[in-house]
């Protein structure tokens, strides 16, 4: 079956931390009678900001330094305490505790400008037991025997995209990575994961992406959840009529009445939200660091075994770049002590999974991108504890396909701009780039 061309999207450089601190705002405020200006919060203080800076691939020195002078610190937020988890096992202690940090969005529902219909559901906003049920579900279909079975329609996706990179390509080659490849292989292994029909899935991308941008405020960025939440609805109502082959379809059949159209929007909602944008931006910003050393590229492209070399260079890739910068904040349920800070019930807990994966008590020259690199510890860039990517082996596939076919499918790939030409987003939860100009030859 062809596939189109997507539609290009711009995303815009304002961070979505600024939504999920405000929901926290709202909910410690309005047990003190507090009345606050939505789009007031938009603006966090500048040092406040710090996890999500980077100079290119890199996070700014800064946050290394606070990390291995305070892996738990305090953020200047006004009005409630946040604290900034930036070390290693620090993280690991607070994203693996369910008991003492909660995700449940319950918290924030009844607050300014806050409704029980903004939820975005799926399990990042959910606490056990509802969390344990609803991870129950998906996880079957997770499962390497099942994934497996994706192998070979991963790797004619890709596949077609590469010839659809080379067909959009000028006289000269140049063409963008991201509009033409980065982003529409992921999208196209999700619409078939999920089971969404082919002709629907410019849609289904133009949605996955639009939550991002929330440069209109709290408001916007609830809008384009609520707007991809009735897309899907849609298609659940579709399945629930004739379920199909793909996860929805699966669940259908499974579990029938025993969960609710609104629970498996929520699913998908959250299947379309973590394997888009994440894997979209691993396949840029790896592609990116190939091209600026052909070391790794030539050994990618010439390996007789191209899968043991993808491997190594993957995982690598993942702990470096750590595209998702912070993970789902958390709210503290009681007081606690985690790196020697005392965390009192009701804060608010910022884990930076960027700034953790290079805590040098890792290992040396932590900062530095090495794929012969021994993997010492599990890397955080699928999170840690019952939040982990639950597609995190499905992120890994597409990837370890990727590569090698992109490196043999054109030998003389480099960037059509100097480096330092390339526009990084500036603040974002999922970092990348929104554009990648590359030349085939």
């Amino acid at each position: 079956m062809p596939i189109a061309t997507p539609i290009r999207t711009v995303r815009t450089a304002r961070s979505s931390i600024a939504g999920w601190l405000t929901r926290r705002y709202l909910s410690r405020l309005r047990r003190k009678g507090t009345t606050l200006d939505l789009n007031a919060l938009s603006k966090l203080p500048e040092p406040a900001l710090l996890p999500l800076r980077r100079i290119g691939l890199d996070p700014v020195p800064e946050i290394g330094a606070l990390r291995d002078r305070e892996p738990v610190s305090r953020l200047p937020v006004p009005a409630v305490p946040v604290w900034l988890v930036t070390g290693y096992d620090e993280a690991k202690e607070v994203l693996g505790d369910a008991r003492a940090f909660s995700n449940d969005f319950a918290h924030l529902v009844g607050t300014n400008g806050v409704a029980e219909h903004h939820e975005p559901g799926g399990l990042g906003f959910a606490d056990p037991p509802d969390h344990t049920r609803l991870r129950r579900l998906l996880t079957p279909e997770f499962t390497m025997r099942r994934l497996n079975r994706l192998t070979p329609l991963i790797h004619s996706i890709i596949e077609e995209r590469l010839d659809a990179l080379e067909a959009a390509a000028d006289a000269d080659g140049r063409v963008d990575l991201v509009e033409h490849f980065a982003l529409p292989v992921p999208a196209l292994v999700i619409c078939e994961l999920l089971g969404v029909p082919y002709e629907e899935r410019d849609a289904f991308q133009q949605f996955s992406v639009a939550r991002f941008d929330v440069l209109g405020g709290l408001g916007a960025s609830f809008g384009a959840i609520s707007q991809s939440r009735e897309y899907l609805r849609g298609v659940i109502a579709q399945q629930r009529r004739e379920p199909g082959d793909g996860l929805l379809g699966m669940i259908i059949r499974e579990h029938g009445d025993a969960v609710t159209d609104e629970e498996l929007t929520g699913l998908a909602d959250g299947v379309l939200t973590g394997g888009l944008e994440t894997t979209a931006s691993m396949l840029a910003l790896g592609t990116l660091v190939m091209l600026q050393d052909r070391t790794h590229f030539t050994a990618i492209r010439e390996a007789e075994d191209p899968g043991a070399v993808a491997t190594p260079f993957v995982d690598e890739l993942l702990r470096h770049l750590t595209v998702v910068q912070t993970a789902f904040p958390r709210f503290a349920r009681e007081n606690t002590v985690v790196g020697g800070q005392t965390i009192s019930a009701g804060d608010i807990v910022i884990v930076s999974l960027s700034a953790a994966d290079r805590d040098k008590r890792l290992g040396p020259e932590m900062d530095a991108f090495d794929p012969s690199r021994p993997p010492a510890s599990s890397h955080l860039a699928f999170g840690y504890g019952i939040h982990r990517c639950v597609g995190a082996e499905l992120g890994r596939m597409e990837l370890r396909a990727a590569f090698p076919l992109l490196a043999e499918r054109f030998p003389a790939l480099r960037l059509a701009v100097k480096p330092q030409e390339l526009e990084f987003r500036k603040l974002s939860i999922v970092y990348g780039v929104d554009s990648l100009p590359v030349r085939l030859k």
